[in-house]
């Protein structure tokens, strides 16, 4: 296949091959008539259409022209004929209509202001120029002004005028002062776009006698000078000052100052103003106010917002500027100044108006005789603007008829074009703000091809980069092109290659193979025409030893080594940079092939060197920095991470590698172990970096492997002993080029979601694994078991696609392949999956129970068939239940239990059931759906237990010689109760257990009394029940017999892990006489020991718990001694009578403190004190007299004397 270009066809460039626009642009204007045809006049330049002249030199109007025949030149000066020869001051330039006019001898430049026009003339046509408007520069002087000084308060506002005279073009106004120094501009004080000087509000420092405005005019090069301004600000107290010296002792007036006030606008004025500008310029909207404080601007757009790429505040914000305005900038603008008092606004309506300019501008038309064309001239404006045509630079409504032309409105159309309808047509356009001109010749030519690049051009071109041929070429008819490749003439395949409708063949990447002889061949009616074309591929210029980061000490000796790679055909030349500079001319710096060397070092000499290696076609370079440090050791060296890495280059750029090198950081007195490599993916995961490898400390260069289409941005991490450095600054990004996807996505399921489909499911390729733009899934599937072809669908970039109208619970295979715009993924693995799960349709069989004992039981039970399941057997499940109890045969409330037992077993075990218990159960199959019918209930029964512990135990009625105890039988008998057992024996003082008693008690008790017991004597009780399987657990207890009638008995509290005791019951003695006569003994023994301890402490003396305190290091107090029943050292001080045994604490080991003021728990380490169950106190002593809630069991008692008589012990 050939490969051709077919004129007008148009091929576009990429956004990739920008850079080659302007190349290629360069060759399109080539593309011209060749100047040794005949052609009509084309203009090639003349002077701008407002052409402002400097009166002091010689005037040049330009106008140059081609053509062939060469055309004449002739020109108009306001619309009359310009006869050059009769004025000899004017000349025009041989070969040229350029006209110089020399008024430098004599002649003022004045006289030739005017309105010209250039006309190029040949026998195929005349071209014209635009009128050219001539008009000096002016720098008029100032008028004579006199200014009075200005004399105001501080705080008002002021404007000094400037009104410049009116050049051409207008002067830039500045103010400045006596000593041509710029003066200070502010928020407060600004300058006007009229060039006036704006004060918000005046400070005392506003005074100056010198406030000149200047107007620079450029054309002539001068300054004019405004006659100065004074101004003389007074200050509050200068004026009070001034009032109280013009004013007798008895008057008084004091000056304010002036007052803060809102803003108002200086300029403009009023609250609405309308603004015109044309399109292409720069809007300038100008808001000033005053005000104290002194006002903000603030600028917004009604119904709309400022462009953000074209908006740009001036002075202070007070002028809004916007560039390149269009019409879509019209509109109404709002400007607000702003102050803490108020706020004011004014809107400026703005209308974009639009002087012509081009849509589509007529271009030079080439035809052979008997072809058609056309010539359009479309332009736009506001108003829209007239399109008028010309002749040879006559209105083409007096022109000559030509039968070929028609003209319809902004369109000329050709029709069966001849030799004689060769002309220049002009195109104008025009409104009230301007016009545009344009010439177009229609040559007609009859020419064989041309081809106009020279033949056997040689092209040599880096590997890996486009290569451009260049083809320019000529004919009319306009000829076609081919291109062919090597001498059998090969044609070239338009995948690979790009063509130009200018004829240049590209190689978007040329590849050594690319080398070799191309032909470009043009072709017409009238001839043929090729030309040789060669191309040489060249290797890339590399540099393999990269110069390194290096610290020396001033006064040493460094060198830098760069070694350069390159074509053998290419000879490179090395230089050396520093700072990006030629290296100082100094004899310490001496460059070899592959060395620089710096002797003697210094610190100037620090800094970046760079080695640059520049061949014909390229070149590369490499950096490394110089530091340099003091000989002597620095003290205390700090150490720390590295600072980051920095000067990131990416080189060797391919589409799956790339070269990274970077210059380290300072290593902080710790040397760098490695460095980390992280990468960015700009397109898919912007923000997030992830880990791309590691390299030693001493490597700066690494080569990373890339994946396809992945915006890739690196940075670069040092690591020392001490941790990693910050991250370096982000790499130039770098996108690679798009390719199949690598592989395809994972964890790839068939699970159907009802019994008629198959979803199948996968985990999709993320963003940098797709490889490439268009990501989409290849989804097939075909049944297992069956001869079906395979069936696939392509579906988006989705994680699921589901198959409708399967089989219930088929094995499927299936697989799933990633594919992209470039191609497809490798082969996929093929997955087993299946379709929708059903219930199963069967209840297991044969189901039997075996009791193991009274709380376990086996179940075992028959499979069912596995097509019956109908779905992944999950297992069996066994539903059983308590449907009432054995013993009383009362209905209960059903709670099912479930046990499930996974996969395919046939058998189980049910733990944890209650004794003595009618059980009903069931089993049902279960699949990943739920759960079968289940199979015909079975019932078993449970044989006896042992029961429970009885529910409670009281001890209650204690007597001298008998005890009796109360019970509630146990809340789980287990079985039928046989009887009760009763086991007690004595504990003496010692806590040692006399002999044990055993009881048997009938079933149907729930009292029981023990008679022939010991007086005032404990008891520990033993007491559970019988069934038929065996005893049942023990609840324990203990009491004590009374003492006799009028003492009591209690019952003490058990050990740990006793039930609840018993309060003792009392006998009500109070009414006794002789109870009545020892209380009041006991009362007046009281007050005797209180008076006696309250002078002893008040003496220092110590009584005797003190001095044990003073003679144990651990004042803890001795235990009553068993013999006497009294306390050791704490008696009575006169007759240490001891106490009685039968004052002992209440059952419930408290003391409480209302019934005594000098009790021994006033001396306990803040917890009431407490007794051992001999009667022994356990508490210390430490003269805490605070009393925390008593610990323990309470009496259930109300006080009595009785219970304070034994808070005496």
């Amino acid at each position: 296949m050939q490969l051709k270009i077919m004129m007008p066809k148009k091929k576009h460039l990429s956004a990739s091959r920008a850079p080659l626009i302007l190349f290629l642009c360069q060759m399109l204007s080539a593309l011209e008539v060749p100047l040794d045809l005949v052609q009509p006049p084309t203009i090639t330049q003349q002077s701008p259409k407002d052409y402002i002249i400097d009166p002091r030199e010689n005037i040049v109007i330009q106008c140059e022209a081609k053509g062939k025949p060469p055309p004449s030149f002739s020109w108009t000066r306001n619309g009359t004929h310009f006869d050059i020869d009769k004025d000899p001051l004017v000349t025009m330039k041989s070969g040229s209509g350029t006209l110089t006019v020399n008024i430098m001898s004599e002649g003022k430049a004045e006289t030739y202001e005017g309105v010209y026009q250039c006309t190029a003339r040949n026998e195929r046509g005349a071209a014209i120029s635009n009128n050219i408007v001539i008009r000096p520069s002016r720098s008029p002087l100032w008028t004579k002004e006199k200014f009075e000084r200005i004399t105001l308060r501080s705080g008002q506002s002021l404007v000094l005028p400037c009104r410049p005279p009116v050049g051409l073009p207008p002067p830039i106004i500045f103010w400045m002062d006596n000593s041509f120094q710029r003066l200070p501009q502010s928020e407060r004080v600004s300058q006007g776009l009229n060039g006036d000087l704006y004060f918000s509000n005046v400070l005392p420092e506003d005074t100056r006698e010198d406030y000149i405005c200047y107007a620079r005019f450029n054309h002539t090069q001068t300054i004019q000078q405004k006659q100065p301004i004074s101004v003389k600000v007074i200050s509050v107290d200068e004026l009070n000052d001034t009032i109280a010296a013009n004013l007798s002792d008895t008057e008084f007036y004091g000056a304010k100052s002036h007052r803060e006030r809102p803003p108002t606008f200086l300029t403009p004025e009023g609250n609405a103003s309308r603004k015109e500008e044309l399109r292409g310029n720069v809007l300038s909207l100008e808001c000033i106010a005053e005000g104290l404080p002194t006002p903000i601007i603030y600028w917004i757009k009604e119904d709309g917002t400022l462009p953000i790429n074209r908006t740009f505040y001036r002075n202070f914000k007070k002028t809004l500027q916007i560039v390149q305005v269009t019409e879509a900038d019209s509109g109404n603008y709002q400007c607000i100044a702003k102050n803490a008092l108020g706020a004011i606004h004014h809107i400026i309506s703005v209308t974009v108006k639009a002087a012509p300019y081009w849509i589509i501008a007529p271009q030079n038309l080439v035809l052979s005789p008997g072809e058609d064309g056309t010539l359009i001239c479309r332009a736009n404006g506001n108003p829209k603007p007239r399109i008028s045509w010309l002749l040879n630079g006559v209105p083409i409504e007096i022109a000559p008829d030509d039968p070929s032309r028609k003209i319809d409105g902004d369109t000329i159309i050709f029709s069966n074009v001849q030799e004689r309808s060769s002309a220049v047509y002009q195109c104008n356009a025009s409104n009230e703000y301007g016009y545009l001109l344009a010439n177009a010749f229609v040559n007609v030519l009859a020419e064989p091809p041309r081809i106009l690049t020279s033949a056997d051009t040689l092209y040599q071109v880096i590997a890996n980069r486009p290569a451009l041929l260049d083809c320019a070429f000529f004919g009319s008819p306009l000829p076609t092109i081919e291109w062919f490749k090597g001498a059998k003439g090969s044609a070239l395949r338009e995948d690979i290659y790009v063509l130009h409708e200018n004829g240049t063949l590209e190689i978007p990447v040329a590849q050594k193979d690319s080398t070799g002889t191309y032909t470009c061949v043009a072709r017409n009616k009238l001839g043929m025409a090729k030309n040789d074309i060669h191309l040489e591929i060249k290797d890339p210029t590399r540099i393999i030893k990269q110069p390194e980061y290096a610290v020396v000490q001033r006064g040493s000796t460094v060198s830098f080594e760069c070694i350069v790679k390159h074509d053998h055909t290419l000879i490179p030349t090395v230089m050396w940079l520093k700072d990006h500079r030629e290296l100082p001319s100094d004899g310490r710096f001496t460059v070899d092939k592959d060395h620089l060397v710096v002797a003697d070092v210094n610190d100037d000499d620090g800094g970046t060197y760079t080695c640059v290696a520049n061949t014909t076609l390229d070149n590369v370079s490499a950096s490394a920095v110089l530091r340099v440090v003091a000989p002597t050791p620095t003290p205390a060296p700090i150490y720390d991470v590295p600072n980051p890495p920095f000067d990131l280059e990416l080189t060797d750029q391919l589409d799956r590698s790339v070269q990274l090198s970077w210059t380290p950081g300072d290593d902080n007195n710790s040397p760098i172990s490695k460095f980390i490599i992280e990468y960015e993916d700009a397109m898919h995961e912007p923000g997030l970096w992830h880990h791309q490898t590691e390299v030693p400390g001493a490597q700066t260069t690494a080569q990373l492997k890339l994946s396809p289409y992945v915006n890739y941005s690196f940075r670069v991490m040092a690591v020392n002993s001490l941790g990693r450095s910050l991250p370096s600054e982000a790499s130039e990004q770098y996108l690679t080029k798009a390719a199949e996807p690598d592989k395809n996505p994972t964890a790839v399921e068939g699970l159907g979601s009802e019994p008629d489909n198959l979803v199948i499911t996968w985990k999709p390729l993320n963003g940098f694994e797709s490889n490439g733009p268009g990501l989409q899934y290849k989804v097939s599937w075909r049944q297992k078991d069956g001869d079906d072809e395979w069936t696939s669908m392509v579906v988006a970039d989705v994680s699921k696609y589901i198959v409708s109208g399967t089989p219930t619970f088929v094995p499927y295979l299936i697989k799933v392949q990633a594919l992209n715009d470039a191609g497809f993924a490798p082969e996929p693995a093929v997955v087993l999956g299946h379709s929708g799960e059903d219930l199963p349709m069967v209840a297991p069989g044969n189901v039997h129970v075996n009791v193991v004992n009274s709380t376990l039981a086996e179940v075992h039970w028959d499979p069912v068939p596995l097509k019956s399941i109908r779905g992944h057997l999950q297992g069996y499940r066994i539903y059983y239940w308590k449907a009432q109890s054995s013993s009383t045969r009362n209905r209960r409330h059903i709670e099912k239990k479930i046990l499930t037992f996974q996969g395919s077993k046939t058998h189980g075990m049910l733990p944890g059931l209650e004794p003595f218990s009618h059980y009903t159960l069931n089993v049902r199959v279960v699949n990943g759906k739920g759960e079968g019918p289940a199979s015909p209930d079975r019932v078993f029964n449970t044989p006896e237990g042992v029961p429970s512990a009885p529910s409670s135990l009281k001890i209650v009625n204690p007597t001298l010689d008998s005890l009796t105890l109360e019970w509630e039988p146990p809340s789980h008998p287990n079985g039928v109760l046989t009887e009760y057992t009763l086991k007690y024996q004595p504990i003496n003082s010692t806590h040692e257990l006399g002999p044990l008693v055993d009881l048997k008690i009938p079933a149907n008790k729930t009292r029981w009394t023990l008679k022939n017991l010991n007086f005032s004597t404990r008891y520990k009780f033993y007491f559970y029940a019988q069934t038929a399987a065996g005893s049942g657990n023990q609840i324990t207890e203990e009491a004590i017999t009374t003492v006799d009638e009028g003492k009591m008995a209690g019952i003490l509290p058990p050990d740990v892990g006793a039930g609840k005791a018993m309060a003792s019951r009392q006998v009500d003695i109070a009414t006794q006489g002789w109870f009545i006569g020892l209380m009041c003994a006991v009362a007046l023994l009281i007050l005797i020991l209180l008076i006696v301890c309250f002078i002893r402490r008040n003496k220092g003396g110590k009584y005797p718990v003190k001095e044990k305190e003073d003679a144990h290091a651990d004042p803890e107090i001795q235990p009553m001694k068993e013999d006497d029943g009294t306390f050791g050292e704490y008696s009575d001080a006169e007759d240490h009578k001891p106490l009685k045994k039968g004052s002992r604490t209440p059952s419930d080991r408290t003391v409480k403190k209302e019934d005594s003021d000098d009790s021994l728990v006033d001396y306990g380490e803040g917890v009431n004190g407490q007794f051992n169950e001999d009667g022994s106190f356990i508490g210390q002593y430490s003269g805490k007299k605070e009393k925390e809630p008593a610990e323990g069991n309470e009496s259930s008692e109300a006080p009595s004397p009785v219970n304070a008589m034994n808070s005496f012990v």
